[in-house]
């Protein structure tokens, strides 16, 4: 099986302890910090049935995560697919802070039942 090309790129490291926000340029949108990560639970989670990374502490290793954090992430497979959906196609922003959080959606993705998710889901988004 081969796998997608990888894109590689590298940052300049500041030392010191402020970091430096990285200004988007005015008029430019940004894509949830919420619908990046239910993206890369959606592609981790291929990537290992296709056999292409072993299990979610690889995962980890590979992208310098603690394993908890990889589940959290992942967790996020487990909410109904339509909330999935949801998630992916959340409106871009500017700036500010997100409207949804993953905090907020990881007692949502703990309820087995997806009706009952969806209304959590729909109470989060005041829908």
């Amino acid at each position: 099986m081969t796998l997608p090309p990888t894109v590689e790129c590298s940052f300049p490291h500041t030392s010191g302890r402020r970091r430096k926000s990285l200004a988007l340029p005015t008029g430019v949108n940004r894509v949830p910090r919420v619908a990046r990560l239910m993206a890369l639970a959606i592609r981790m989670e291929g990537l290992i049935r296709a056999g292409g990374i072993a299990d979610y502490s690889a995962v980890a290793q590979l992208g310098h995560l603690s394993r908890a954090r990889i589940t959290q992430i992942m967790n996020l497979l487990l909410l109904a697919p339509d909330t999935q959906e949801q998630i992916l196609f959340l409106a871009c922003r500017g700036r500010g802070r997100d409207p949804i959080r993953l905090a907020q959606l990881q007692p949502i993705a703990r309820v087995a039942d997806w009706n009952q998710q969806r209304v959590l889901w729909a109470a989060l988004t005041n829908h």
